[in-house]
């Protein structure tokens, strides 16, 4: 797929990426609201009944084809134009003022990998768990009780605190990449640009906001 996009111009791997990055976007909202079932007091059962209708039914798993697609198609097209605006970077090169190139515009290639980072870690605690490539942890009734899984990482401070690191810079991740996506597509104006600045800044507080509640509850109140 890398050989193919390589082929592409740098303006359509830009749309490529913000396309599914916005899905992603989208994705995220229903992923919050689904960990958001942790928080009421009811052992459980409808975080885990959310967990197993996104694992059973069919039309989730063709979504989570397309999730995944997005995730690999976001994640390569992001690093192949990255080190092609690297490689085309003559020696001495001249390096524009704050006011043209934002700080968050500068490291988003390394918030980027953050985010794969936090995928990977949450891959191995839940996901691969399901497929069996990772061991049950222990506690956990079986491969789908996700809710003990859950509250056992978040009862853990260290965990815990790695957990409400990586998303607060996720969330500076979000909000550039959310309003970036816009321009990208030509969705940018001078009259409404700021609108789209404040949805991008909303958004990364809600959603991020959302997920550090979480552990901050189960290491607190739990």
């Amino acid at each position: 797929m890398s050989i193919t996009l390589l082929k592409f111009s740098s303006i359509t791997k830009k749309i490529t990426m913000s396309l599914a990055g916005l899905f992603l976007v989208v994705f995220l909202l229903v992923h919050l609201g689904i960990n958001l079932c942790l928080l009421r007091n009811d052992g459980g059962d409808w975080f885990n009944a959310a967990s197993q209708f996104m694992s059973s039914n069919y039309i989730v798993k063709v979504f989570e084809i397309v999730l995944f697609g997005c995730i690999l198609l976001h994640i390569t097209v992001g690093v192949i134009l990255t080190l092609q605006n690297w490689a085309a970077r003559p020696i001495g090169y001249y390096k524009p003022n704050r006011s043209e190139t934002s700080f968050f515009s500068k490291y988003m290639i390394w918030t980027g990998l953050v985010v794969f980072l936090f995928l990977l870690i949450h891959f191995m605690n839940f996901y691969f768990v399901k497929l069996g490539i990772v061991p049950v942890p222990e506690g956990a009734a079986d491969k789908h009780d996700f809710y003990t899984m859950a509250i056992n990482l978040f009862s853990t401070p260290l965990y815990s605190i790695i957990y409400i690191v990586l998303i607060a810079i996720i969330g500076v991740h979000l909000n550039h990449a959310f309003h970036s996506a816009f321009q990208t597509l030509g969705l940018n104006h001078n009259k409404y640009n700021y609108v789209i600045k404040l949805a991008a800044t909303v958004y990364s507080i809600i959603v991020c906001g959302g997920f550090i509640v979480i552990p901050v509850y189960f290491l607190f109140f739990f």
